[in-house]
């Protein structure tokens, strides 16, 4: 979708993403290795009760799921930046489902714009987890000759 068919308020829903304990775990291990996310009986004594899941893993599921969507198409140039905010904790065997929204647009010149999308994921019980922004940078159509 070219930046000029973009509209403020715009948005999709996201298919839902299971937070696999095995994965969060590995996930984990490789990239979070903190003992909230790794280790059981740590987890137990902390206000969580048990593992959470790294937060940038619990995010990666819902845009997983979002690009699956392909919002922009062809005409995505590239991502500008992002910005994360952790709400409340992912535990294992959560279902978390996303809607993407257009929450700003800016044209930058005749060939591209960058467009802001919020994401907001929710869990299986209604509850907001993480939000996200993201700006892309995403073509304009084309001048007619």
């Amino acid at each position: 979708m070219y930046f000029d068919d973009l509209k403020i308020g715009m948005a999709v829903d996201t298919a839902p993403a299971v937070i696999e304990k095995e994965k969060m775990v590995a996930f984990a291990r490789d990239y979070d290795n903190i003992p909230l996310h790794t280790d059981e009986e740590y987890a137990k004594a902390t206000p969580f009760g048990k593992l959470i899941a790294p937060g940038v893993m619990s995010f990666m599921s819902v845009w997983a799921r979002y690009l699956e969507v392909d919002f922009f198409g062809e005409e995505l140039l590239a991502g500008k930046s992002t910005k994360i905010e952790w709400l409340k904790p992912v535990y294992a065997d959560d279902v978390l489902t996303g809607t993407a929204t257009v929450t700003n647009l800016i044209k930058r010149n005749a060939r591209n714009g960058l467009v802001e999308i919020t994401i907001q994921a929710f869990n299986q019980n209604g509850e907001l987890v993480l939000t996200n922004v993201t700006e892309a940078v995403v073509k304009c159509k084309p001048a007619i000759q």
